[in-house]
């Protein structure tokens, strides 16, 4: 049975006869921003963030919010907080998206009439950074859930705005304070030093289009952490491998990745140095799990799958299942397919996928399925499914 895992994911050096290092491209080294990439998003949330701390209690103020100044608070969350960011596939429309909580305290933003304080929150926020973005060419715009600064054709930050109760704020103020975390101001942080006493998910609250929603960013993050410390770094990395075959997949939108996160987590199986079968596993489960409904891992009473509708379901259900099927005919292949086990897979994962069958472990191969045996790939690319731009 072929290893396809060098050209997925690889810790050790390629060398040449002469035993000078050279090149061994892999799927997941791909998927990496570069550094200069995450140098310039580092950057964009270091001053976004001291932008805010600086103005956004005095334009609160201006708008008769009174009582004691009020710094915001930061928290890194989603893909970055994760670990499972990916560079975009197709730019555009795709982008890299970092999640940068902004959190001040309830008494702040209660008023008679709700909305209204979600408003003078969203628009104090945009009158802070409108002019830093329109100083650095970004764009700056209100999102349903946050609000969101483009700062490169592949790169954008998203703001969402929190309100958390005034006793958790203050302790969390002087934790950050003794820690010293302001002056560790880097997306390289550790999630150490970006941790604070837990809040109740109950009382942390979203400033949305449809007003103070419950949420809590940090639950989610700590049921993933769990997940991958009980199953190790192999199921971070599947993680990154499926939203890298969605982002090729589909244009736009496409299953979520927090949806495919709470997917996959329940169908990985570890597989030792086996990074192709440990993709297998959770590639050819998750058809049914989009098709029963995938409930949220931190509330039992939410289904992820109620974002998308039938139709989406079952396009992103058939595209799962043909991944199934050529990965699982890769990993079949015979020596003699090593080339075309490739092409299989750049055919569902995109020119990422390194085409370099010498890289191949076959040191126990076993005969091509019958299904696949008769099928001679083409020269160069195969275009297997259309793209899809609905979810």
């Amino acid at each position: 049975m072929p290893n396809l895992s060098p050209l997925l994911h690889t810790t050790k050096d390629l060398r040449d006869e002469s035993g000078a290092i050279i090149d061994h491209p892999t799927f997941l080294s791909s998927l990496d921003l570069t550094v200069d990439e995450k140098q310039e998003i580092d950057l964009a949330r270091k001053v976004i963030r001291q932008a805010l701390r600086d103005g956004l209690s005095q334009a609160l103020r201006n708008k008769g919010y009174e009582g004691e100044t009020c710094d915001p608070k930061f928290y890194i969350q989603g893909s970055w907080a994760y670990k499972t960011l990916n560079r975009p596939c197709q730019t555009p429309p795709q982008q890299s998206d970092v999640d940068d909580g902004v959190y001040l305290p309830l008494s702040i933003m209660k008023e008679e009439k709700p909305h209204l304080a979600i408003d003078d929150f969203f628009e104090a926020v945009h009158e802070v950074l409108k002019p830093l973005c329109d100083d650095n060419g970004w764009a700056l715009e209100r999102k349903p859930n946050c609000m969101r600064a483009v700062i490169s054709p592949y790169a954008h930050i998203d703001l969402p705005l929190y309100a958390i109760p005034d006793v958790q704020y203050t302790l969390l103020k002087a934790a950050m304070e003794a820690r010293g975390v302001t002056a560790m101001d880097s997306i390289a942080v550790c999630s150490t030093t970006q941790s604070w006493k837990k809040l109740p998910s109950d009382k942390i609250l979203l400033a949305s289009d449809r007003g103070w929603i419950k949420s809590d960013p940090l639950a989610m993050k700590e049921w993933f952490e769990m997940e991958v410390q009980d199953k190790g770094e192999q199921l971070r990395r599947v993680v990154r491998y499926i939203k890298g075959f969605r982002d090729q997949q589909w244009d736009e939108k496409g299953p979520s990745s927090i949806l495919l996160m709470a997917a996959a987590c329940p169908l990985f199986e570890f597989e030792s140095k086996r990074d192709d079968l440990a993709l297998l596993n959770v590639v050819k489960g998750i058809p049914k799990a989009l098709r029963d409904g995938v409930l949220s891992p931190i509330d039992s009473t939410i289904y992820l799958t109620d974002s998308l509708s039938e139709q989406d379901i079952q396009v992103a259900a058939e595209k799962f299942e043909t991944l199934g099927q050529y990965v699982e005919a890769a990993i079949n292949a015979s020596s003699e397919a090593k080339a075309s086990a490739c092409l299989w897979m750049r055919a569902m994962l995109g020119d990422r996928f390194p085409n370099r069958p010498d890289l191949i472990d076959d040191k126990v191969a076993v005969p091509l399925p019958a299904a696949m045996a008769a099928f001679e790939p083409e020269p160069g690319e195969l275009e297997i499914l259309e793209r899809s731009k609905s979810g």
